[in-house]
Order: C-alpha cells, then sequence, then structure tokens
C-alpha cells in the first residue's frame, strides 16, 4: 500500500529568538527537519510533502529536492497546515503519515512500527502516543470504559480531571487517506487559541464510528519537541549519544563521550580511536586503526587508514594512508596530503598537494604548491604564493630538499633531487640536482662588539 508524509515546518519558533526558521536549527550537524526527513524515507514513503510557512525560500532550499514543498501563508493551526498538501495528494490512495517538523530525534523504525500497527488494526488513524510523569505542556489522550481513543484534549484546554491523564499526544499520526482531508474541512476553531487543532479529527472520527487507536511509544525522547535553545542544545546532546553508540558498537574506541562530538553522516572505521574534544563533522570519513584528537576537529575530511590527527584542524580536504598531522596544523581546503607524509606543529597548508613519504614537519606555510615524494621541507619555509592579484603555484619535485627559513616566490620550481639553502629566498627555478642559494655575503666587523661597548660606556659619563 502507498504511503505519503507531510511534515509540518511552518512555525518561526518565537522562542528560539532566532531570525532563521526554527526547523533549520541544526542538531547534529543537519538541520532538525532533515532528519525527520530521513526518518520518513526509511519508511519507505512514496510521497514527502513539507508544509513550509516562515522563512519558506530558505526551509525549500533546505528540503528539495528530497521533499515537495507547500506554503502556509498564514499559521492557523496543526489542520489548517495539513490541509495545504490537499491538493498535492489529490488522487493518492493510502496512508499519510502526519509528522512534525521540530522533532529531530524520531527513528525510522518508530514509524515503521506506527505505519504496520495503522494497518494491521485496520484503524482510519492511529496516533503515535507516550506516557510521561510530567505531562505538562502536552496533548493528554483521553480514552472509553473499553480503552479506545475517545479524543485528545490539549493543555489549555483540559478540565482538572482530564489534565490528570499521563498519556500523552506525540503529534504524530498516521491515517487512512480515505475521507481524511474531507472530514479536515469541517474542523472548526472551538479552542481558546482560535486554531484549526488537527486533534479535533480524532473525536469527529471517533463519533462517526472511524476507528481510532493508538501506538504507544517505548522512549518519549524520540519524540522531544525543540522549542527553545535549551531544548535545542538536549536534542543535539541525545542524538550525539545516539551517533557515539553506534560508532562504539561498530568498534571505534570513544575515550569520553560527553567529550565528543561526531554529526549524524559521520562514518569512522574499526579500531579507530577518538580522543576528548575533538570534533568530527558533516562529509567526514576516518578509516581504521586511526587516532584522532586529543582536541582535534575535522570538517567534511577524509582520513585513510592508519592516520594520526591531534590537535589539529581539517577542513574539505584528504589525508592518506599512515600520516601524522599535527599538533597544531591547520590543513584547508582543497589540500591532498598523501601516505606516509608528515605535517608538523604549527604547519598551515591551503590547497596544496603533498606527496607520498613528504615532510613538512613545522612552522612552515604551503600554499597553492605541489609537492612531490620524499621531499623535506625545512622550518620557517613559506611559499610566497599571492602577488597582491593572482595566486601562483610553486612545484618542488620528488626527493628535494629545502632548507629551513626559506622563501619561495612563487611561480618557481625546484627540481627533483635538488637542494635549497637554508635562508634562501628564491625567486627562480632551481634545476634537478642543483643547489639552489639566494641570500647575501656574510660581512664579519672585527672587534664590532667592543667598539659599541665602549661607545655606551661614553655616553654613561656624559
Amino acid at each position: 500500500m502507498a504511503l505519503a508524509a507531510v511534515v509540518l515546518a511552518a512555525g518561526k519558533g518565537t522562542r528560539m529568538k532566532s531570525r532563521r526558521p526554527k526547523v533549520l536549527h541544526r542538531v547534529a550537524g543537519k538541520p532538525m527537519v532533515a532528519h525527520v526527513i530521513k526518518a520518513a524515507r526509511k519508511v519507505g514513503v512514496d510521497r514527502l510533502i513539507v508544509v513550509a510557512g516562515y522563512g519558506f525560500e530558505d526551509v525549500a532550499a533546505a528540503v528539495e529536492p528530497e521533499a515537495e514543498v507547500v506554503c502556509q501563508a498564514e499559521q492557523l493551526g496543526t489542520a489548517h497546515a495539513v490541509m495545504q498538501a490537499e491538493k498535492r495528494l489529490t488522487g493518492f490512495e493510502g496512508d499519510i503519515l502526519v509528522l512534525c517538523g521540530d522533532t529531530p530525534l524520531l527513528t525510522g523504525q518508530t514509524l515503521s512500527g506506527l505505519v504496520a500497527h495503522h494497518r494491521n488494526t485496520g484503524a482510519a488513524a492511529t496516533v503515535l502516543t507516550a506516557r510521561l510523569d510530567d505531562p505538562f505542556g502536552y496533548g493528554r489522550v483521553l480514552r472509553d470504559a473499553a480503552g479506545m481513543v475517545r479524543r485528545i484534549v490539549e493543555q489549555k484546554d483540559g478540565s482538572p480531571d482530564e489534565l490528570t491523564v499521563q498519556e500523552i499526544n506525540t503529534g504524530v499520526y498516521c491515517f487512512r487517506h480515505a475521507g481524511f482531508f474531507e472530514t479536515l474541512h469541517r474542523i472548526t476553531p472551538q479552542n481558546k487559541q482560535g486554531e484549526f487543532y488537527l486533534t479535533d479529527i480524532i473525536e469527529m472520527y471517533v463519533t462517526g464510528e472511524r476507528p481510532v487507536v493508538s501506538y504507544l511509544l517505548d522512549d518519549f525522547r524520540e519524540t522531544l519537541g525543540v522549542n527553545d535553545r535549551r531544548q535545542l542544545a538536549e536534542a543535539d546532546r541525545l542524538m550525539r549519544e545516539r551517533v557515539l553508540n553506534a560508532l562504539m558498537a561498530a568498534g571505534v574506541t570513544v575515550v569520553d563521550p560527553a567529550s565528543t562530538f561526531v554529526e549524524d553522516g559521520v562514518t569512522v572505521g574499526m579500531d579507530t580511536v577518538i580522543h576528548p574534544f575533538s570534533f568530527l563533522e558533516g562529509s567526514t570519513t576516518v578509516g581504521e586503526d586511526c587516532t584522532i584528537g586529543p582536541a582535534t576537529r575535522l570538517i567534511n575530511a577524509q582520513i585513510g587508514d592508519g592516520s594520526t590527527v591531534q590537535q589539529s584542524v581539517i577542513v574539505d580536504s584528504r589525508v592518506g594512508l599512515q600520516a601524522n598531522i599535527g599538533p597544531y596544523a591547520y590543513i584547508r581546503p582543497g589540500s591532498e596530503v598523501g601516505d606516509g607524509v608528515k605535517i608538523g606543529d604549527f604547519v598551515e597548508i591551503k590547497k596544496s598537494r603533498i606527496g607520498t613519504g613528504s615532510k613538512v614537519p613545522h612552522l612552515s606555510y604551503i600554499g597553492d604548491a605541489v609537492i612531490g615524494s620524499g621531499v623535506n621541507v625545512g622550518a620557517g619555509t613559506i611559499t610566497c604564493n599571492y602577488d597582491g592579484v593572482k595566486k601562483w603555484t610553486t612545484i618542488i619535485e620528488d626527493g628535494a630538499f629545502i632548507g629551513s627559513n626559506t622563501n619561495l616566490v612563487a611561480p618557481v620550481r625546484v627540481g627533483e633531487g635538488a637542494y635549497v639553502g637554508a635562508g634562501s629566498t628564491i625567486t627562480k627555478d632551481v634545476p634537478p640536482g642543483a643547489l639552489g642559494v639566494a641570500r647575501g655575503p656574510q660581512t664579519n666587523i672585527k672587534d664590532w662588539v667592543q667598539k659599541k661597548k665602549g661607545r655606551t660606556e661614553d655616553k654613561a659619563n656624559v
């Protein structure tokens, strides 16, 4: 049977105190609504419609083409929001999931259970519910003497007796398509908020003898709604915990999960160790038998098997096998670090390619460079890649040796096996096998220290 999902994502989220639409605030590196879409896709939905309102263009840009987007120009309640998807579902026959765009912890497994229960019972509507010790603020699920769902009452509209009920509505539903939109159009705003509540459809179904059942959620945290920054931080913590648990179950050592931050979508190989205060973000992939951290940030980075990265930042770059990065290295976007390469302390690499087995051990800047295999770059080396208008390339061929405190003024090439003397400023190509030296001749002034000392004493006696 076909399945559609309608994701409600139109609210501004005033308690977030933000110009950004609430559903675009990030949890574990992804917008909240992206997590909801991911969960819906795991159930195998055929149609996925996001109802956006505040910040419509931004929400649409974030979810397309993964989902269709419709506009709720005026936020008049949840039933009104769902009705905006009616035209898109004309001719659709199947079941309809209604989801909230601010519940990023919802899982595909839970939704699969909800849909299966809905279909097995033959219900017209199924409500995902949970039980809370303190249900304040949530809509309560009211049942009849036989235990069947009778209606849902919101916190602001419930009587004292009704508000003692601990079973709450999570805001997630599965509806049979037949008669669903026709019933939505009969809902009226008979509540203190003056809104069209989707929850009112439950009582209307019951009155019309259309069966309504519930599916009880074991872990309420899955449907935790995010309405302010504190709840956002809590959702992020729970998602991070989920990600780290999955990594550890797959054979990754996380030394201190409480101080390790890995975003959803990052992959890490078996027997890799992640030390505290490390951040693995975006599309980062880390191979097997690596050591990451402490205090390392990887953003869209690819780290090969057996590599070590400590106290360093790598962004949009690739590191090969058995490489050793850091401490305190910064590898900027567009860089490729080959197998067995050493990038040491206080080294910055920008849009450069470093060949197999080469070393840039310390205190250097390598920008817009192509470095071959087996090259040694001495301390304090700088590729002078920018002339104030354009960036130029430095090429260092295989086996070359660059002495300490060298300036390589691009465009320039150091040939295979060539040497550059320490302290040189190289402005011309160095041929293969040659020694390039570019520094002024040394002059020693005899007795200079004694003469200077004498002049200083004379001035002091004046």
